[in-house]
């Protein structure tokens, strides 16, 4: 029999071009119909940042081609919140689907600010989703479940079909006392689950540990002790994001009788939106940053942006004395509220170790409850597992350690089916069994200043290689009748200037240069790229002798 006469007239399928074996760059795709002919619902499309292998580069977004291929089959886009990994890409990215975007009332004013630096802003139909409610989106009967995390509104998504149904978790925790939006919905979850669920595809964050997470209330009386009992200024860096913190630090900054400062551009965005949508206090007030020295040093809370050493965020601009509005002395603390995402330790720690030299006393979690995950432990998983009962589980939204920490658990928890999938897999959910089927083309782009690029173009890797080996320039000019009019111009940049003996790179570099050309007869010097590339590999190859390096190396050959 034919694959085609074998396919179903109708399937439900699940796949992701990002989050299903790291952390970050989440995009879920959801499709039925036809399997030559589907519809699509997007449920989130973020962002990762850069690591020491991708110098220069802004962010990292999913690559979307097959998005572009199926854009007039798309229904919408759906954002579970509104954090970078799960809404960051749509400024870079909505132009190339055009769908239309949902989202609850934070996520939509997070969403509107950020679109506020695009030329486009107008051109996106945002279309606002109430807590906990219910939208037809193309074939999809979607219901929003409310949940906890370390932004107000996160959602888990129930997504029902003809053929079957689906609980997207989200990010999530559970929290009686999450201090802004309403705590995970677990009376609702436990009707789905009695109705039946088909699949749960859930967060695999902190599937590797035990117990349940401390509560944001608790981070919440920790900061207001450490803040009242603070000898002089005290300074606060932690996730833009996370509204229930910020509110934390104000109210404990009230009750200690001080000032609140707030410092970083993020900072002042995220509060705008939360002041729009209710979840601040009505008293919540603060100070521009250019209060703060006018402020007596027990008399302030300085709340920062820059919890993960970004070289542009507040923190580390003070840390470096290159702030134009904010310094700190010896005596001072600073309460790192937050936690280190992997890959950024150094950053984080080179800002600790400048606070240091300073004589600032630095706070971390262990030194106090201060930072709260938003995400499940495994204590959690189990209970949300025991709510739903699902038929099929598929972990996501983790790195492989993690996927394979959450598959194993719910296999233990008497799950029938569990599915381990990556990027790219096509899962069919409905009909049954569920099934890998196809693969999606999936890939990395980068945003470098205004270009967004694959990361398979050149200029990323060139620069990656140049933190490694250098570059050496040369110029020369011949005559007509090729003949070096003067001696090779050379210009050299990470590469040493002289090599054991002392001779100097430059030298070494001409005599290179001269040699491989005189080593070409006259009448083949006509063609420059020729020449070019001959006196670039000499030069690089007499380079590589001299000090083991062999540097990018560009020639220039000019003809007068």
């Amino acid at each position: 029999m034919s694959r085609r006469n074998s396919e179903p007239k109708t399937d439900f399928v699940f796949g992701a071009l990002g989050g299903i074996g790291e952390i970050g760059m989440n995009l879920y795709l959801y499709g039925f119909g036809p399997p030559r002919d589907r519809e699509w619902l997007i449920v989130d499309i973020g962002i990762t940042f850069p690591t020491d292998a991708e110098p220069g580069v802004d962010v990292i977004l999913p690559d979307i081609r097959f998005l572009e291929e199926e854009r007039h089959n798309i229904a919408g886009i759906l954002l579970t919140h509104a954090h970078e990994d799960h809404y960051g890409a749509i400024p870079d990215l909505w132009q190339k689907i055009g769908a239309p975007v949902y989202a609850t009332p934070f996520t939509a004013a997070m969403l509107k600010s950020k679109l506020k630096e695009t030329s486009f802003a107008d051109d996106v139909p945002i279309h606002i989703v109430p807590l906990g409610g219910s939208r037809k989106i193309g074939p999809f009967d979607i219901e929003l479940i409310c949940m906890s995390h370390s932004i107000p509104e996160p959602n888990a998504v129930f997504i029902k079909t003809p053929l079957g149904n689906v609980l997207h978790s989200g990010d999530w925790k559970l929290d009686e006392q999450p201090l802004t939006s309403p705590p995970t919905d677990k009376k609702r979850l436990k009707e789905i689950g009695d109705a039946g669920v088909d699949a749960l595809i859930c967060d695999s964050t902190n599937a590797i540990r035990d117990g349940i997470s401390p509560s944001e209330a608790d981070v919440a009386k920790t900061l207001a002790a450490m803040i009242r009992e603070a000898p002089r200024r005290v300074a606060v860096t932690t996730f833009a994001s996370n509204v229930a913190r910020i509110l934390s630090v104000a109210r404990a900054a009230r009750q200690a009788g001080r000032e609140l400062v707030v410092v970083g551009r993020a900072m002042y965005r995220v509060i705008e939106a939360a002041q729009e949508t209710g979840y601040l206090d009505d008293d919540f007030r603060f100070l521009p940053e250019t209060e703060f020295d006018s402020l007596p040093p027990k008399k302030v809370v300085a709340l920062c942006t820059g919890s993960q050493g970004e070289t542009r965020a507040a923190m580390a601009r003070i840390a470096y004395d290159s702030h134009p509005n904010v310094s700190l002395d010896a005596g001072d603390q600073v309460i790192f509220s937050s936690r280190t995402i992997p890959g950024n330790e150094r950053a984080v720690a080179k800002v600790q170790n400048g606070l240091s030299d300073k004589a600032i006393e630095i706070l971390t979690d262990q030194d106090g409850l201060v930072h709260v995950s938003g995400h499940p432990r495994r204590g959690e998983l189990e209970q949300l597992y025991s709510w739903l009962k699902p038929k099929l589980a598929i972990p996501v939204h983790g790195e492989g350690l993690h996927l394979e920490a959450h598959a194993e658990f719910a296999e233990d928890l008497g799950v029938e089916e569990v599915l381990r999938i990556r990027n790219g897999d096509l899962v069919r959910l409905a009909p049954e069994p569920a099934k890998i089927i196809d693969e999606l083309p999936t890939g990395r782009l980068y945003r470098d200043g205004r270009i967004i690029l694959s990361e398979g173009e050149g200029h990323v890797r060139e620069r990656r290689k140049l933190s490694f080996v250098g570059t050496i320039s040369v110029s020369v000019v011949l005559s007509d009748k090729g003949q070096l009019v003067a001696d090779p111009m050379v210009a050299i940049l990470g590469v040493a200037s002289v090599d054991g003996d002392g001779e100097p790179m430059e030298d070494i570099a001409i005599d290179a240069a001269i040699g491989a050309l005189e080593s070409i007869p006259r009448p083949r010097r006509k063609d420059r790229a020729m020449v070019a590339e001959a006196l670039s590999r000499a030069v690089r190859a007499a380079v590589n002798q001299a000090v083991g390096k062999k540097p990018i190396c560009s020639v220039m050959v000019q003809v007068v």
